[in-house]
């Protein structure tokens, strides 16, 4: 056994071990479970939006993106400091809403502000679409991290399958306690170690940070400003757009919006959390450090760099201890996941088919289904070969369509029908997934100009989603006025 195996093996355990006592002195109702009785504070429900947002790809995504394409990394440092001015006066009345309506999902939130159970059922579809390759993007990044820092004594296949049956243990017990008390250990690992790798790396093989983008600009010229095409200012700003809007749209990050005792704990993270984001300047550095000390790395195999460089640099029972960081970064968000994965089934697919199932029934089913999204997540990891940023895309570019709907109905007055809301989702979910499935782009279309061909296309389903919402709900809305009218 190599220096690195025990320390790996030890973070597992360990994630286990703080899940399962998570439950102690506790009646798992799905309350409890899902939400944890609503009675988090500021600092739980820190470590679960960090636990959500600081995950594998963090650590694999952030360092490989940087390694691979240079600049348009730097969408992934500005969309999180936006999204969270965004949270601090949008968050607080969704929260308010959730708990008066004793809410446990973000489908719940649609059927009641829509008064339509079918627009709940759509909303859960999408919400498990997006999900999905958000798991396998967790696991995909547990594989890399416990082959690459176990020096392949365990296969990447191996440590998926051993990671996804410890999460779904845990995540079965406990629900988001076990997540919430996980969440801790993570993230007092990951900010010594990331921040102790985008210093060090540096320094150690440049002599400093400038130095070391001299040396690329040098080796790669251009490599650290955006292109003039392809991922160039148009997608940049575009995407920092798409995944600003769409970064609390996923719906396990809305659950953990549910679990705050009080508006304020909602509005102290959103101005905590801002500084947090800096992390990612760090994973940036370790990215572009391994740029001419790795060689030979694209593709999928981009998102290596940040282990292949540790490999290089430390000895084995460091390496451990970095990979022991990165399995905790992709169990505290699978767990997340999988929660909310089981309750969208549980409490709004099955319970829509019927509605006489009680709490007790929804909660015993959602606990049962957790081991069966663990394996179909497993499945798609084995058999993808997608990088982690365009896994993360994937999904953003799904969830975001959630946005103009949800944030209509915030307001005093809400434009917005129920026939609008469903018509526009289903027209920017509709245009995501021909363009994912069919690899279908502007730059396809040589008459666009260059501006429109780099546009992400998940925000111009957006567009497109929103045209529809309004035009819809102007015409229902006109349809429903004279049968009121009738009726009266």
């Amino acid at each position: 056994m190599n220096g690195a195996l025990p320390f790996i093996a030890a973070a597992a355990l360990l994630a286990l071990a703080l899940g399962l006592l998570a439950r102690r002195g506790k009646d798992m109702s799905l309350e409890q479970w899902t939400v944890g009785g609503r009675g988090f504070g500021a600092i739980f429900v820190f470590l679960l939006l960090a636990g959500e947002i600081y995950t594998t790809f963090t650590f694999l995504g952030g360092s490989g993106f940087a390694y691979g394409k240079g600049a348009p990394a730097y969408y992934i440092l500005c969309y999180g400091t936006l999204a969270y001015v965004l949270s601090y006066f949008m968050l607080p009345p969704i929260w308010r809403y959730g708990k008066e309506n004793r809410l446990y999902s973000q489908s719940d939130f649609f059927v009641r502000k829509y008064d339509s159970p079918a627009l709940g059922v759509i909303v859960a579809l999408v919400d498990i679409a997006a999900l999905i390759p958000y798991l396998v993007l967790q696991f995909k990044g547990l594989g890399i991290i416990v082959e690459v820092a176990g020096y392949g004594a365990i296969s990447s296949t191996l440590a998926i399958w051993i990671g996804a049956i410890v999460v779904a243990a845990y995540v079965m017990m406990s629900g988001v306690h076990g997540s919430a008390w996980t969440a801790v250990a993570k993230d007092a690992l990951i900010l010594g170690v990331v921040i102790f790798l985008g210093i060090y790396l540096p320094f150690h093989y440049y002599g400093g940070l400038g130095s070391m983008f001299a040396a690329i600009e040098q080796a790669k010229p251009g490599f650290t400003v955006l292109p003039p095409h392809g991922e160039s200012l148009w997608w940049f700003s575009s995407t920092v757009l798409l995944t600003a809007l769409g970064f609390y749209m996923w719906p396990h990050t809305f659950a953990s919006i549910y679990t705050a005792k009080s508006a304020t704990v909602i509005r102290k993270n959103a101005i905590v959390l801002p500084l947090y984001q800096l992390i990612l300047l760090f994973v940036f550095f370790v990215g572009f450090a391994a740029t001419l000390q790795i060689r030979g790395l694209s593709g999928s195999d981009i998102d290596l760099a940040l282990f292949k460089l540790s490999v290089k640099t430390f000895d084995p029972w460091f390496v451990g201890v970095i990979g022991a960081t990165g399995v905790l970064t992709a169990l505290v968000p699978g767990s997340m996941i999988l929660i909310t994965a089981a309750t969208l089934i549980a409490n709004n697919l099955y319970r829509a088919l019927n509605p006489a199932a009680d709490d007790r029934q929804v909660s015993r089913l959602a606990k049962l289904l957790v081991p069966v999204v663990a394996l179909v997540a497993v499945f798609f990891t084995l058999k993808g070969g997608e990088t982690i940023v365009a896994l993360l895309l994937m999904g953003y570019s799904l969830v975001t369509q959630l946005f103009p709907s949800l944030v209509l109905s915030l307001a005093r007055r809400n434009i917005a029908t129920r026939e609008g809301a469903a018509a526009g989702l289903i027209a920017g979910v509709a245009t995501v997934a021909v363009t994912s499935l069919t690899g279908v782009n502007f730059h396809a279309v040589s008459w666009l100009p260059p501006q429109i061909q780099d546009l992400n296309v998940g925000i111009v389903a957006l567009a497109l989603n929103f045209i529809v919402l309004i035009a819809v709900s102007s015409a229902t809305r006109v349809t429903a006025a004279p049968a009121r009218a009738a009726a009266e």
